[in-house]
């Protein structure tokens, strides 16, 4: 039997769980509801961490936890704290019994893991006045003498970025923390902490089974802030703010996510596949770990049968410290669209390699679509395994960088996409078709020929082989490339990477693979002779402005070096612009438009661009949800013309 149980302010978790008499906790709802059932919220703060833990069975017959219509519920991982006592200057503090907490003090545990790069002395708690995240001091007398910090270093591109709010930087917090009681002081300024809203990191999550394998859960229209969530790398447990902890077709839709201490929403990994051995044991690098997590993932089941296929769509998350979206392993086969990420990873409190508004590791068959992510210190970063994944009709801007691919081997496509940050592509990868998008800012490409990682039979989680990156194997049609105003030509950039605007990265390739392999044996041999030899690449029909500069082999191609489009991203309330002029012959370069047919198979997985599902891929869909008819006009809106354009690319 199908049952409805409501939850209110007003409730008693001894009553029957109706809507005249609900329970007072959405726990315990959550420890009654089954297969089918549907968990009503009604409007109020709640302070606990939802842990389902039934599962349901199918997509028709899921469990639904939702906020009641038109009511707002709020799910907090803090409490309110109102007994501040004036410590000196505008210095208060305040002295917590350590069994408040439980078995989980989040100013005892750092900020640790893998991959970690600055912050090591960090805490996983957090103050809050009135909604507004504290930075963490490193002593107390840090709190005496605040300093308003306008710059802070941005450890992935060396460059000094500008805070986002440099008036929240003189709010600081210390923590000391005995065998009694946790003692935690901040520098409250002009404001008496006893007559604001003063609320504390408590607990690790807002909404997260403790369990695997909870299945077919919808979670609908929350607000949920203010968790302990700790450091997510791709080697170890993987909770976030909310998340589902290892399991299968979740809908996660509607909800406002925010200040999550790491990550916001979580469809990672779990424990048992490792919980960052390489930090812990010192004896491995993490690279060998996530090659083994992967293994021990097969073993545990990793399939499409049981993990993965998860949406998450119309959600707003922002203000969390490492990611908005996580997953490793458990994002196989979902699909992420239309939600607003921002503000991810800009405190700058801690730093790692795990960073970016969406991060996901071994994003097979993944679509990412009409998203709006901005001001992140990464907007997307897909990392190893992305195979299948499908980056589309998003818009990027105001990101440190907007993505980042990395020690792949594809077939992955990024089509349609607005990429208007001044760091627009790191491409790590090969076997990748970046199709129709509008490119803005630098890019920069690298061969990784120091990390072999998998690839697998296409549409699966079953694992075909391993490879390192050789570069190349790329597909570019039909793009905008605009430059900064100069044709500076390929610069060395860390790693050995190449940095520039356009396709010249490829120069002196070939462009087919019989050509290709004709080089390659013209000695004889086995591996070796694939690294003497530059991987082809597939280009034509792009558009390069004011000094975007094109690959040597491209024959149709539109190039006007002293033509500035005056491109601008504008923000008008809830609504985006673009706006640039495009030149008289801009309307003369059209492409065909790609499909399966003629977007090249990817050599080293030896497998073609597909739908999800296997179905031909047709790119025939613009940015705004256009068709294109018989040819493409180049870049990610069909609307685009020569002469002065204004056109609205969101809300």
């Amino acid at each position: 039997m199908v049952r409805e149980y409501h939850v209110a302010k007003n409730g008693s978790d001894a009553g029957k769980g109706t809507k005249e008499d609900p329970f007072l906790t959405i726990n315990k709802a959550a420890s009654v509801a089954e297969a089918g059932d549907t968990i009503i919220v009604h409007e109020g703060e709640y302070r606990e961490w939802v842990k389902p833990v039934n599962a349901g069975l199918s997509n028709s017959r899921r469990i639904t936890y939702q906020a009641a219509e038109g009511e707002k519920v709020v799910i907090k991982g803090s409490e309110r704290i109102q007994n501040w006592q004036k410590e000196e200057g505008t210095v208060s503090k305040t002295v917590i019994p350590n069994e408040f907490f439980g078995d989980f003090n989040p100013y005892r545990e750092k900020v640790f893991g893998d991959w970690l790069v600055r912050g090591h002395n960090k805490h996983l708690g957090d103050v809050y006045l009135n909604g507004m995240s504290f930075y963490e001091a490193d002593k107390y007398e840090d709190l005496l003498n605040p300093e308003i910090r306008t710059e802070m270093a941005d450890d992935a591109t060396g460059m000094t970025v500008p805070v986002f709010n440099p008036e929240q930087t003189k709010y600081l917090w210390y923590a000391e923390v005995d065998s009694k009681n946790t003692t935690i002081f901040a520098n409250f300024h002009e404001y008496n902490p006893n007559e604001e809203l003063v609320e504390i990191n408590v607990r690790k999550c807002c909404f997260y089974p403790e369990k695997p394998g909870v299945n077919y859960i919808t979670v609908r229209g929350f607000e949920m802030c203010q968790a302990a969530t700790p450091w997510t790398p791709p080697t170890a447990d993987q909770p976030g703010l909310l998340g589902a902890h290892w399991s299968k077709g979740w809908i996660i839709e509607d909800n406002i996510i925010h200040d999550a201490k790491c990550s916001g929403i979580s469809i990672g990994k779990e424990a048992s596949t490792g919980d960052n051995y390489s930090s812990r044991r010192k004896d491995k690098p993490g690279y060998q770990y996530q090659i083994e997590a992967v293994f021990l993932a097969l073993k545990a089941g990793w399939s499409r049968e049981k993990i993965g296929s998860h949406i998450i769509r119309n959600n707003v998350i922002y203000d969390c410290g490492q990611n908005g979206i996580v997953g490793h392993l458990g994002c196989v086969f979902s699909k992420i669209y239309s939600n607003h990420i921002y503000n991810i990873a800009i405190k700058r409190e801690f730093y790692g390699h795990e960073i970016a508004g969406i991060k996901l590791h071994a994003a097979i068959d993944v679509e990412i679509c009409d998203n709006r992510i901005h001001n992140c210190t990464l907007g997307t970063w897909l990392d190893w395994q992305t195979q299948g994944t499908r980056v589309s009709r998003n818009l990027f801007y105001n990101n440190n960088r907007d993505i980042f691919v990395e020690v792949s081997h594809g077939p992955y496509v990024v089509d349609n996409n607005i990429l208007a940050s001044e760091y627009s592509i790191q491409n790590y990868s090969q076997g990748g078709a970046y199709i129709n998008n509008l490119i803005k800012g630098k890019m920069v490409m690298s061969k990784v020929l120091d990390r072999s990682t998998p690839y697998h039979v296409p549409h699966s989680t079953d694992i075909k082989g391993f490879s390192v990156v050789f570069g190349g194997d790329e597909r570019f049609y039909n793009n905008i490339f605009i430059g900064n105003g100069s044709s500076e030509g390929l610069v060395a950039g860390l790693w050995n990477a190449q940095e520039g605007t356009g396709t010249l990265h490829y120069n002196n390739r070939t462009t087919s693979l019989e050509d290709y392999l004709e080089l390659v044996h013209q000695e004889d041999g086995d591996h070796h002779l694939f690294y003497r030899v530059e991987q082809p690449v597939y280009i034509n029909n792009n558009v390069y402005l004011n000094g975007a500069e094109p690959f040597d082999g491209e024959k149709e191609k539109l190039v006007a070096d002293d033509f500035d489009p005056e491109f601008r991203i504008i923000e008008e309330g809830d609504k985006v612009y673009l706006s640039c002029r495009l030149p008289e012959e801009f309307e003369d370069i059209t492409g065909e438009i790609m499909t399966t047919g003629n977007l090249k198979r990817v050599r080293i997985a030896d497998a073609d661009f597909e739908n999800p599902d296997g179905s031909e891929l047709k790119l025939d869909i613009d940015y705004l949800g256009e068709w294109r008819r018989e040819r493409s006009m180049a870049g990610p809106l069909i609307s685009l013309k020569k002469g002065e354009n204004r056109l609205r690319v969101w809300g």
